[in-house]
């Protein structure tokens, strides 16, 4: 028994192609396979047992915070201004620029970025050129 070909058989229908748009290269990303993460010194004895101090806003992040702060009635503001210690005001703007104020230092208390080791004495002394030592001789 033979098949009948019908006109609809997939085998004869042809697809649309569509064509690729070329990529820019401003919207390709490139990796390295190298976790970034931001090293920051510990400063105070509760980040050193562990604390990243997103306890106290919720987030170390401005942004995220800000935008918290948007979303929050200025009832809500209050309670939070309260919370933190500042003194809650009427005025919203104000408010909220003490609060991103604070939350500022707050972050900046616990992303003391990583600094090199300092140079010692004896290191400093050994960079120093023979003849300027020679010449600081001659004045004893």
């Amino acid at each position: 028994m033979k098949r009948k070909k019908n006109s609809t058989d997939k085998s004869k229908t042809s697809k649309a192609k569509t064509q690729k748009k070329p990529l820019k290269t401003s919207d390709l990303s490139q990796t390295h396979g190298k976790v970034e993460e931001e090293e920051f010194t510990p400063t105070t004895l509760d980040q050193i047992w562990g604390d990243k101090g997103d306890g106290k806003y919720g987030t170390l992040e401005e942004e995220e915070y800000i935008k918290e702060l948007d979303d929050m009635s200025l009832t809500d503001m209050h309670a939070h201004a309260a919370e933190v210690g500042i003194i809650p005001i009427d005025s919203r703007d104000m408010l909220e620029k003490r609060l991103i104020k604070e939350f500022n230092k707050h972050v900046n208390i616990y992303r003391k970025p990583n600094v090199g080791s300092s140079p010692t004495k004896e290191e400093e002394m050994n960079k120093i050129p023979k003849k300027v030592w020679d010449i600081l001789k001659e004045g004893r």
